[in-house]
């Protein structure tokens, strides 16, 4: 009997796509925006992350949901397709 392990991780190992991603738009926004910046423009949208969080998911670290990408692409004004490199 074959058993098959799932794993939800990145093709690079990670624990999302889109890390990397957020990392350069963030860098590219005017004025150079910190993860610190990044977290709070995310909580005025409503999602509840920190500086620490933002720092993880950059790094691939952490997941990410579904409402999460919607927010941070929402943010870096480009679509959750777009984070996913898609």
């Amino acid at each position: 009997m074959v058993r098959l392990m799932y794993k939800n991780r990145a093709p690079e190992g990670g624990n999302n796509l889109c890390g990397e991603r957020v990392r350069s738009l963030r860098l590219a926004m005017p004025g150079r925006v910190s993860q610190r910046m990044l977290a709070e423009r995310l909580q005025i949208e409503g999602l509840d992350l920190d500086k620490n969080a933002v720092q993880r998911i950059e790094s691939g670290e952490r997941f990410v949901t579904d409402i999460e990408l919607r927010a941070i692409a929402r943010v870096l004004g480009v679509t959750a397709d777009e984070l996913l490199g898609m």
